[in-house]
Parts: C-alpha cells; sequence; structure tokens
C-alpha cells in the first residue's frame, strides 16, 4: 500500500491517510527513493518496539545499545517524514512529523469520540441480560478471531501438541476471560498454555521460611493463588479444552543472572517500576515451567511451543477498573469518573508497550492485545459509563464491584463466578518483583547501574 501511494503522489497526506487505515499492531521504516524520503512510525497505540537516535545522524532500531544515552522512543502520535535531500543542509526543517489525528477534545486515538453522556436518574443497573454484557461478548469474541484463528504452526511442530495460544495468566478477570473466549474459538484439537509467573523476593522471603505450612513461597505469591483458582475454574467450565497451567518460578539468583539483560531491553526506559515489570514479562514469555494440564495432575517440566501471546492490558483503562476510579467516582460523581477515563485512554499510546514488547520478542515470542483492537476500543469509548461500570450502583446491590462490572458479569454469564469477582492487582506485586531489596525503594526511582 505504501508504495502505490507513493507512486501514485507525493503528498504526505496520502501517505498518511494510507496509514490511518491500517489496524493492528505494527512499527515501520519505509524508504521512498523516489523522493528521496524516509518515513517511519509506530501504530497509535504503540504495541511495537521502534526507537530512534540522532546522535551523529539518525538511527532506528527496535532495540538499542545501553552505551548510548541518546535513544528514545518513537512516540506513537503519527508518523514521521524525514527529506534526506535537505537533511544535511538543514535537519531541523527536514524532519516532518505529521501527526495521526488533529486533537479536537473529543476524538480520542482517531478511533473514536468519547462518550461524555451523563446516566440519567432512571438508569437501569447493570445485569447479565444487559445489552451491553452481550456487546461486550461479541465485539471481544471478534477481536480474539483476528487474533488467535489461524495462527501458524510454531517452529518444531510436534503434533501430539498443538499448542499455538498462551495467555500472560495471573488468574484474574481480564486474562481469564480471553482464556476462556479463546476456548470458544480454537479448534478442539488445540491446546491453550497459560501461563503463570512467581518470583522469589528476598525481602519478604527473609520474614518467614522457606515454606509456611508446606507451601512454598512462589506458592505463596498472589497471583499464583489466584492463578490456580482460575485455572480450576477454566478446566471445569471447559473441560474438553486441553489446558496447561505453566508455573514459572523464578528464584531471586536467577533474576540476578538475567538482570543486565533485561535492563538492555527495557532501555531507554530506566526506573525501578520498570524493571519490576519488565522481569515478569520477560520470564513469563520465556515459558518455561512446571506444567500441569488438570488441578489434580501432577506436573512436569515443560516450554510452551506457543509463539502467540495473549495479554489482557488495556480493560482497566476502557472499563474503570483501576484503584483511582472509585476514587474518582467519589470526588465528583459520574462527570469526574469519565474525566479520569478518558485521561486513562488518551495515554494508552504511552502506556511503554514498546518496553514490552522488547522484554517478550526477546524469545521469539509476539504478545497480542484483544482488548486493544481498534474497533474494540472504539465500541468501549463511544459506550455510556454507566453500561461499563455503574460505580452509581454498589456493590451491595449486585454482589459484584462496579469496577470492570461489565466484564465481570461477562465472566459470571461464562460459569466463571470467582474471577468475576477478582480484584485488581497489579503485576509487579501479584508476581512479588516490586521492591525486590528494599521496602523503601519507589518505582520511579531510576535503577542503578
Amino acid at each position: 500500500m505504501l508504495m502505490e501511494a507513493c507512486c501514485r503522489t507525493t503528498d504526505q497526506d496520502t501517505v498518511l491517510d494510507v496509514l490511518r487505515s491500517v489496524e493492528g499492531p505494527f512499527a515501520f521504516v519505509f524508504f521512498d527513493a523516489a523522493s528521496s524520503r524516509l518515513v517511519f512510525g509506530r501504530d497509535r497505540l504503540g504495541r511495537r518496539s521502534l526507537l530512534f537516535n540522532q546522535e551523529g545522524g539518525l538511527r532506528l532500531s527496535s532495540i538499542a545499545e545501553t552505551t548510548s544515552p541518546a535513544w528514545k522512543e518513537v512516540e506513537a502520535d503519527g508518523i514521521y517524514v524525514l527529506d534526506l535531500s535537505t537533511w544535511s543542509r538543514n535537519p531541523e526543517e527536514a524532519f516532518s512529523p505529521r501527526p495521526w489525528y488533529q486533537e479536537d477534545g473529543e476524538t480520542i486515538l482517531n478511533i473514536g469520540a468519547f462518550n461524555w453522556t451523563l446516566p440519567p436518574p432512571d438508569a437501569a443497573p447493570l445485569t447479565a441480560t444487559s445489552p451491553s454484557v452481550m456487546a461486550i461478548r461479541e465485539k471481544l469474541t471478534q477481536s480474539l478471531k483476528l487474533r488467535v484463528l489461524d495462527v501458524p504452526t510454531p517452529p518444531a511442530h510436534d503434533a501430539s501438541n498443538d499448542t499455538r495460544i498462551s495467555v500472560l495468566f495471573s488468574g484474574g478477570l481480564d486474562c481469564t476471560v480471553l482464556a476462556r473466549l479463546a476456548s470458544d474459538l480454537l479448534p478442539p484439537d488445540q491446546g491453550i498454555d497459560i501461563i503463570n509467573v512467581a518470583f522469589e523476593n528476598p525481602r519478604l522471603a527473609s520474614k518467614v521460611a522457606t515454606s509456611v505450612d508446606g507451601v512454598s513461597i512462589y506458592e505463596a505469591c498472589p497471583d499464583r493463588i489466584t492463578g490456580r483458582k482460575s485455572f480450576a475454574e477454566l478446566t471445569a467450565v471447559c473441560p474438553e479444552r486441553r489446558w496447561r497451567l505453566i508455573a514459572v518460578d523464578v528464584p531471586y539468583q536467577e533474576v540476578l543472572a538475567h538482570r543486565s539483560q533485561v535492563i538492555a531491553l527495557m532501555y531507554p526506559h530506566n526506573t525501578e517500576m520498570d524493571l519490576s515489570i519488565a522481569y515478569a514479562l520477560y520470564f513469563a514469555a520465556r515459558g518455561i515451567g512446571m506444567a500441569q494440564s488438570h488441578p489434580s495432575a501432577a506436573t512436569v517440566e515443560y516450554a510452551t511451543p506457543a509463539r502467540v501471546l495473549l495479554s489482557g492490558l488495556g480493560a482497566d483503562e476502557l472499563f474503570g477498573g483501576y484503584v483511582r476510579h472509585p476514587s474518582a467516582f467519589a470526588r465528583g460523581g459520574y462527570q469526574s469518573l469519565l474525566e479520569e477515563i478518558k485521561l486513562d485512554v488518551g495515554r494508552l499510546g504511552k502506556r511503554n508497550l514498546g518496553r514490552d514488547d522488547r522484554a517478550m520478542s526477546h524469545w521469539g515470542r509476539e504478545v497480542r492485545f484483544p482488548y486493544l483492537d481498534e474497533q474494540f476500543v472504539k465500541w468501549a469509548i463511544e459506550s455510556p459509563v454507566w453500561e461499563k461500570c455503574d460505580f452509581g450502583v454498589g456493590e451491595e446491590v449486585t454482589c459484584i464491584e462496579p469496577g470492570k462490572r461489565v466484564l465481570r458479569l461477562l465472566a459470571q454469564e461464562l460459569g466463571m463466578t470467582s474471577v468475576a469477582r477478582e480484584k485488581k492487582r497489579a503485576i509487579q506485586f501479584g508476581s512479588r518483583t516490586a521492591k525486590m531489596e528494599s521496602g523503601k525503594t519507589k518505582g520511579t526511582m531510576l535503577i542503578a547501574p
């Protein structure tokens, strides 16, 4: 498409219009020899890594060497055009950023118009039969179809273990719903691996014995507890599916052994929070651990053959799942809640997904984000807020908390009553990668070399 657009015209807007029509994750560098232009950029949600370095010229790469402090993430706000014919004479004028969209206060990420409507006094509370619950199932299923069907067989394919999809699996609401719906779509002979990671945190381990009541420090991790509980629900509601829970246990010494590699991959990000998140994604994407096909089955050493990973990122931003969302509602009702959600959705393109892409693609795997499908995001931001998270109706009425209630009701309809009630927990705390050495460490602190 780019070749055709460049042959047709030299107008930069034509190239931008072509790229605006492309949905899904991408990062690209395109050399237009006819007009002596270099065009590069990332998708509007920043799902793939692209870095640049203007030290002594211009370098573009999906990864960077940490010896140079000049590497930066290419912003996911549009495409960038470099006129090579004038660059040597006037570098600043030769460099022309072209935004994906013109910000008008309503349209978000050039995807859809944010719905500011406040609920009417007689708005019905969300229930399992609400239209939005049926709609989210339809929209999310459509997004998953694009991401899990027709995945090629992995290298060194083993016919006895046809597993092409893995899920980054904390056992929380977002990832478990993805696993459950993916099971409805995949052929019956394909397995689904769900990867659950837990770390030895020396700061916490020093306070307790290696095991408490016979439970290892890994099994005591919050994400491992919820992971096993949700695994049991998945095997109960979809007994015909060949599930495999991969328990990835990461000793602290192994963390130290891989520390320099993880720091290099996440660069130019360099805070303690970046490192704790990158650790969890890096070791999860490696996909090596102790696996079992059923909660009562024996465990065996296992490495997932799947090359596609599913991530539940994006649901919290779209459906009011963060702790700050009920705080915003308490502060100023639905108006404050809407303002907070719009800020979160508008920042999706700056969510450091390039960092995450580098950490996981190191192992030759591709992460896909069903909640960040453009059509799904469009539906979510254009839907009325009370049809997604009705904070005006307390938990005591529905027995399900208001945050992400539409997704919780879907989980309940899918037969997962325990998953529907799971609380939100950040990956670095659930897997215990946060504050490994000192409880006084702050996420914004720069990492020590």
